[in-house]
């Protein structure tokens, strides 16, 4: 099964081509700059063009459905749409803090924290088994503070996302290992996305909506 899996739901605009379990091509790009709306599609092409097949072949969509940026989330919810609305095939939706645990499992750590920075000193966070990745806590916009996951204190956990820096700053846990420059990515969709799939668990396009977690918080413009 030909499946392409797009991420967007931070700075790393990311998109994946698989057959069935095996990556066939990866293109992706972390920016400060949030390219999403400039570079998605082009990465489809490319990651098409890497894989060696044609768009018309592809038999799922999967999508990194957040928690994370809302304009992120909004242009990849809409890209993964308008490409199953045209292609006639299902739409899987992943929680994107999944995919961030996945090169971390199985490395004798007991639990493994994805923070993705929010406002201020919010995080968007869960807790996740070290060795078998099944979610201990649910998805949650937390505020840090001193005594923030101190229930670790004494536990072998890791910390990954680019809310790390400010985990590492704050949190009293001198003994956990923090790794700033993980980001969701579309190659780590794929195990959960099968599975999914295999489970028919896909989602009802109609009704789809991103995990946005919280509502959007524009900028006032001064009069």
């Amino acid at each position: 099964m030909k499946i392409l899996y797009l991420e967007t739901s931070s700075k790393n605009c990311s998109v994946a081509v698989s057959d069935n379990e095996t990556l066939l091509c990866l293109c992706e790009e972390v920016s400060e700059n949030y390219k999403q709306s400039e570079s998605l599609h082009t990465y489809v092409e490319w990651a098409l063009e890497g894989a060696g097949i044609s768009l018309k072949e592809i038999e799922a969509v999967s999508l990194g459905k957040g928690p994370g940026s809302y304009t992120g989330l909004r242009i990849g919810a809409a890209s993964a749409k308008g490409f199953c609305y045209g292609l006639k095939v299902p739409l899987v939706a992943v929680n994107s803090l999944e995919s961030m645990i996945e090169p971390f499992l199985g490395n004798n750590y007991d639990f493994i924290v994805p923070l993705i920075d929010a406002r201020r000193m919010e995080v968007y966070t869960a807790v996740y088994d070290g060795q078998t990745g099944s979610e201990l806590t649910a998805t949650e916009a937390k505020i840090l503070d001193e005594r923030s996951f101190e229930e670790f204190k004494d536990k072998k956990v890791i910390f990954v996302g680019d809310g790390a820096k400010k985990a590492r700053e704050i949190l009293q846990l001198p003994d956990a290992d923090f790794k700033e420059d993980v980001f969701p990515s579309a190659q780590y969709l794929i195990k959960k996305t099968l599975e999914k799939i295999r489970s028919g668990e896909v989602e009802d396009m109609a009704y789809f909506e991103p995990f946005y977690l919280k509502d959007f918080h524009g900028v006032k413009k001064k009069p």
